[in-house]
């Protein structure tokens, strides 16, 4: 088994979709994207997978709707981060 491989945080997945739905990968540098994306995986719970069937066939929707609000909440937290860091430079 290969940890960094076989296992993985479904927050990521459900933080990449989001950024790409927002288009905010076209809006930053990779060097900021990339600080922007561990700001928004430090503000939310994590939840640990092996395969993604696994949140489809096994989470209650309730459930998975309340993770992609939590998702959206944490990348306007961390946008906002930005915007104020850009605006004391």
């Amino acid at each position: 088994m290969k940890l960094h491989d076989d296992i993985h945080n479904y927050y990521e997945k459900l933080m990449l979709d989001e950024i790409v739905k927002q288009k905010i990968d076209k809006k930053l540098d990779d060097d900021t994207l990339a600080d922007f994306c561990c700001t928004v995986l430090n503000h939310l719970p994590t939840r640990y997978i092996r395969f993604e069937v696994d949140m489809a066939f096994y989470s209650p929707q309730k459930e998975r709707i309340e993770m992609e609000a939590k998702v959206k909440e944490a990348i306007k937290v961390a946008l906002e981060l930005i915007a104020k860091r850009q605006t004391n430079e």
